[in-house]
């Protein structure tokens, strides 16, 4: 997304620690990979002052788990980030489910 395309949005920033968890879903990532995904996404990259904190306290939380490839930290989800991320996919569908439903059918009318 580029920053035409963001203006006028609402903040967005809250939502790291899920995405995060939603992109080691997918796969192992590490720290800098995890930064161009978000950066994709949301249209820039968290730094590394935001996105390692934040890594940090998923890692101490016990939902991601770090090993040594090399030189980098891989990340990938345990058991209970892959249980944290499908409580809140289901929270995100009931609170937003039917917005996005809405939304979706109104632009394709």
């Amino acid at each position: 997304m580029t920053e035409d395309e963001g203006a006028g949005m609402c903040d967005m920033r809250g939502m790291l620690s899920f995405t995060i968890l939603w992109l080691l879903s997918t796969r192992p990532m590490y720290g800098q990979e995890l930064a161009t995904e978000i950066g994709k996404r949301r249209g820039d990259k968290p730094n590394p002052g935001t996105i390692y904190p934040a890594l940090k306290d998923l890692s101490g939380r016990r939902l991601i788990k770090a090993h040594l490839e090399g030189r980098n930290n891989v990340y990938e989800l345990t058991d209970q980030g892959r249980s944290s991320l499908e409580k809140a996919l289901k929270y995100f569908d009931k609170a937003f489910g039917e917005i996005f439903s809405s939304a979706i059918a109104t632009r394709q009318a």
